[in-house]
């Protein structure tokens, strides 16, 4: 059942990319063109307009050292309560298994994670992991440009990236607050002023986001020398600039 909501989910993806695909090429764009906008090579922009629904992937040929190879038989040794490697893999050996153990127990700890989230619902890191699509070009955008517009002030967006960011938090929660303690602990860099960092710590810490709320402790470690850093006009600067301008000169 966890394998086959994978596989709907990758077929939808791939319609979605085949309609923004049709719908451009509607627009009366070249194949060139529509690769420039959606990231897909010219010939598999050509290749996906020969058809008229999105084509198939051929799943590669499953070989005996796969334990893929014996997926429906693990499925239902699995729906019968047994789960453990060690007891499924003496059971596919006697059908001709020739892998390893290890590969049999990267099969089942995907089958695991999948039935863990069923149960307890997406985390608050799948929030980040989970990608979200530019619904202009079908395309999931990269997690780096995510990055890059989350600490981005409003007022340096080009038209396209505002566009990007207003995808980001409609399809986002995480990123939408990320970016507002982003926006805030930027203020208060700017504004020179350490008291509200506390309660920038504070906020951080109960997002229960885990790259947040690890920045936040290592600031609450070294506190002291957080502040005196916002508020004093000097720094280091300059000696790591001379440092590294000998370190240079060494090579």
């Amino acid at each position: 059942q966890n394998l086959l909501k994978s596989r709907l989910a990758h077929r939808k993806s791939r319609e979605e990319i085949f309609r923004t695909i049709s719908a451009l090429r509607q627009q009366g764009l070249t194949c060139s063109e529509i690769g420039r906008r959606t990231g897909f090579p010219r010939r598999s922009v050509a290749k996906w307009l020969q058809f008229e629904t999105p084509p198939d992937r051929k799943r590669a040929v499953l070989k005996r050292s796969s334990a893929w190879y014996f997926e429906e038989y693990l499925k239902q040794r699995w729906e019968n309560g047994i789960r453990s490697g060690n007891a499924l893999l003496p059971l596919i050996q006697e059908r001709g298994y020739e892998g390893s153990l290890s590969n049999l127990q990267r099969l089942l700890a995907g089958w695991r994670r999948a039935e863990k989230q069923e149960q307890e619902g997406p985390t608050k890191e799948d929030q980040i992991l989970a990608l979200v699509r530019d619904p202009e070009t079908g395309h999931a955008i990269s997690p780096v440009i995510a990055a890059a517009l989350c600490i981005k002030p409003r007022g340096k967006f080009t038209s396209e990236q505002a566009r990007k960011v207003e995808v980001l938090k409609e399809g986002s929660p995480a990123f939408t607050t990320m970016r507002r303690l982003a926006m805030r602990f930027n203020g208060i860099l700017r504004g020179r002023k350490a008291d509200p960092l506390p309660a920038w710590i504070d906020d951080a810490i109960e997002t229960d986001l885990a790259p947040i709320v690890r920045f936040a402790r290592t600031l609450n470690r070294d506190i002291d020398a957080v502040r005196n850093a916002i508020e004093m006009e000097w720094s280091n600067g300059q000696a790591e600039g001379q440092i590294n301008r000998l370190k240079t000169l060494k090579r």
